[in-house]
């Protein structure tokens, strides 16, 4: 018998990362956040509650709190169009960094 090349593990971490993705309207967001935005902004922010179609983001400075928030029509725009529309009616953008930034280089 001979044996098969070995899969690519990749496909398999892929699957089960979806199969054990929240299926929640965040869950959604976070998933599909860094191709919205870019890498850029995802350094820098990102979503962390979703509250009756208000997506709250958090940022690592109030510079890009605000910069976001005047991106946000289009921001919702290009979220609603990965998620369908009406999934995501504002932005809430705050400059309080997720604990997880607290320790990376600016």
């Amino acid at each position: 018998m001979r044996r098969r090349a070995p899969r690519p593990l990749s496909s398999a971490i892929a699957g089960l990362a979806d199969q054990l993705a929240p299926k929640t309207v965040l869950g959604e967001v976070q998933r599909v956040w860094p191709d919205v935005v870019g890498a850029a902004v995802v350094k820098e922010a990102t979503p962390t509650t979703e509250r009756g179609g208000t997506l709250t983001i958090s940022c690592r400075s109030s510079v890009w709190a605000q910069e976001l928030d005047l991106m946000a029509p289009e921001l919702v725009a290009r979220l609603n169009a990965q998620l369908g529309e009406g999934r995501i009616t504002a932005l809430r953008c705050v400059a309080s960094p997720p604990r997880a930034w607290a320790g990376r280089e600016p």
